[in-house]
This record gives C-alpha cells, structure tokens and sequence, in this order.
C-alpha cells in the first residue's frame, strides 16, 4: 500500500516558521516528482511548490517565494517543506503529492498519490 504521512502542522503566530515532512512508504519515491499544494478555508486546492526527482529543480507559487522552501532526502523517501515568514493566509490545509510520470507538475492532476494533509493555521 503507498502512501504519504504528512507532519509538522501546527498552530503558529504570524512571522513564525514551520517545518512540514512527508513520509512515504509503500514504493520508492525517489525517481518522483513531489510537491505541496493546499487548501484554504472556502478555497480551492493550489500549488505551493514542486521539486525534480533530484532535489535539482524547485519552483514556487509567487505568494509563496522567498518564504517557503521545499527540500527531499531520497534516502528517507521524505520531502520537507520549510515554511518561513509566516502569515494569516497561509493558513491551510497542506498536502504533499507525487507524480510518476517524467517531468514537473504544477496541477493537482498532474500527480498520483495524495497524502491525507496536515493543517496549519497562522494566527495574527
């Protein structure tokens, strides 16, 4: 059974960080693209952030560059997401994501396997 275990939501104050992990398990996920989307209350599911099978490419949603950064350790089969800077509509429902087909992805059906999510909310 694949699957992907988010982590490390919380509740955070405004200009506070986070660090959010997926862990998974199941198969090898290291020939994968990974990325977070997530979702606001009363909002549609959106990209945060994608990295290569590599760790090589990155790219960001523009609310979120230069605050957030997502990183992978293929040898832990987890990818991380370090959330910087922090504010009140950040806050969201995170889900972690891998694509196994060649190349990036920047839309939620351009990926395979869903975690179950992780909630962060940012107060003010």
């Amino acid at each position: 059974q694949v699957l992907l275990v988010e982590s490390g939501g919380g509740l955070v104050q405004a200009g506070g960080s986070l660090r959010l992990s997926c862990a998974a398990s199941g198969r090898t996920f290291s020939s994968d693209a990974m990325a977070w989307f997530r979702q606001g209350p009363g909002k549609e599911r959106e990209f945060v952030a994608v990295i290569s099978w590599s760790g090589g490419s990155t790219f960001y949603a523009d609310s979120v560059k230069g605050r957030f950064t997502i990183s992978r350790d293929n040898a832990k089969n987890t990818v991380y997401l370090l959330m910087n800077s922090l504010k009140p509509e950040d806050t969201a429902v995170y889900y972690c994501a891998a694509r196994t087909k060649f190349g990036l992805g920047f839309e939620s059906e351009d990926f395979d396997y869903w975690g179950q999510g992780t909630q962060v909310t940012v107060s003010s």
